[in-house]
């Protein structure tokens, strides 16, 4: 729905992207990508604004890309998902009448005659009042207000979540550690309990004087809806001087955070409860923290498996061999076969890093790069002439059959 204060809350969607208002749908898309990458919340790790920008970014594409949406977007300056294309009773048959829309906004389809026949058979003074009071929940439904749902007090509400993007070491996300963090959230004030009032009286709304209700201009046309401060209660409780009635206060609260082994760069973390605090004795929300791993100099990870390059020598690589290699557990012995080529990859088994969800584990895989030898004597130059004549076939012969 709407909210009620939705005049205040409109936004220049085309503004947003930078496109003009006749832009097509590509330049849409185009300007939607440039600035998505711009203000991904992964590329700007811990930058409230840059995260506020790219929730903008993300609400005006999900209008302007949809053909719908921008129709109505285009012709009421908002959205809503209670607004037809061609405006409110558009599509509800063939009496709609289009030339009885105002400038910004038609009632054609709108049959009233119930609402006024309600307030005919009350009689008497209350009669319209009654009337008056039917047309108040119409258009409070249309704007997204409470109208009469207003007088019953708060629902609890649970707290938002938070997140939170956390840099590790390679070992760290390896073994598994424990992180400590200071998180910026919102706790129950102590003072008022959550309630965000101090005692019990109440003050006449400054905003509505007391009706209940407020008068806001869609174009031309005239609405009164439900008073955005007091809900249309029409007096306001004295509010909490510490939380200024909001029930929640912000505080930085140390968090203790438990990384498993094998976590990996991208994967979330849910710590529950550790959210902000929910309104009106509602359950907190959860903190959720990305994970960021740092690379190694030497180790690659790739999913659950590790990656390295050994260098090898020709003859090591000719004749075989049992070399050592480095893995994350320490040194472990490969077998060289007799013939291995350059860049020939070998495994070995469970040699990665565990993976708790699968309770598996992971393998090592190593790449070999065979090494020309330095030849610094003359003797190495004669060996190297002796080879050259016992493996007299052209290494390149294949090639040329290709080409």
């Amino acid at each position: 729905m709407v909210p009620p204060n939705f005049m205040a809350s409109k936004k220049d969607y085309y503004e947003v992207l930078g496109v003009d208002r006749g832009a097509k749908e590509d330049e849409v898309r185009k300007a939607y990508r440039r600035l998505a990458r711009k203000y991904h919340p992964d590329l700007n790790p811990g930058d409230k604004a840059a995260e506020e920008r790219f929730k903008t970014v993300q609400e005006a594409y999900d209008v302007l890309s949809d053909s719908k949406k921008r129709q109505v977007y285009d012709q009421y300056g908002f959205y809503s998902d209670n607004i037809p294309p061609g405006g409110p009773g558009a599509g509800t048959g063939a009496g709609a009448d289009e030339s009885s829309y105002g400038p910004d906004m038609g009632f054609g389809g709108f049959d009233f005659s119930e609402y006024l026949n309600q307030g005919r058979r009350g009689g008497g003074a209350g009669a319209a009042g009654s009337a008056g009071s039917s047309f108040r929940d119409i258009f409070s439904q249309f704007f997204g207000g409470r109208g009469h749902a207003a007088e019953t007090p708060t629902a609890p509400e649970r707290g938002a979540d938070l997140e939170y993007s956390l840099s590790i070491g390679f070992w760290d996300s390896i073994r598994g550690t424990q992180a400590k963090l200071a998180i910026s959230r919102q706790e129950i004030c102590d003072v008022c309990g959550g309630s965000g009032s101090s005692g019990s009286g109440t003050t006449s709304c400054p905003e509505c004087n007391g009706t209940g209700n407020v008068t806001q201009m869609a174009g031309a046309m005239k609405f009164q809806l439900t008073c955005p401060r007091c809900e249309g209660r029409g007096r306001l409780r004295n509010v909490c001087p510490k939380c200024h009635g909001d029930g929640r206060i912000g505080h930085s609260d140390p968090v203790e955070v438990r990384i498993p082994a094998g976590v990996q760069t991208g994967q979330r973390l849910r710590v529950a409860g550790k959210g902000n605090a929910g309104l009106m004795g509602g359950p907190p929300g959860d903190l959720y923290i990305t994970v960021r791993v740092e690379e190694h100099p030497f180790f690659k990870r790739n999913g659950d498996n590790i990656e390295i390059e050994i260098p090898i020598s020709v003859a090591e690589a000719g004749l075989g061999a049992r070399i050592e290699v480095p893995t994350i557990d320490g040194k472990a012995l490969l077998k060289v076969p007799q013939g291995t080529e350059n860049g020939q990859k070998f495994r070995l088994r469970e040699r990665g890093i565990q993976n708790p969800r699968k309770n598996a584990r992971g393998d090592e895989i190593v790449q070999v790069v065979i090494q020309a030898p330095d030849v610094h004597n003359e003797r190495t130059r004669e060996l190297l002439r002796e080879l050259a004549q016992l493996q007299t076939e052209d290494p390149r012969k294949e090639i040329w059959s290709k080409v």
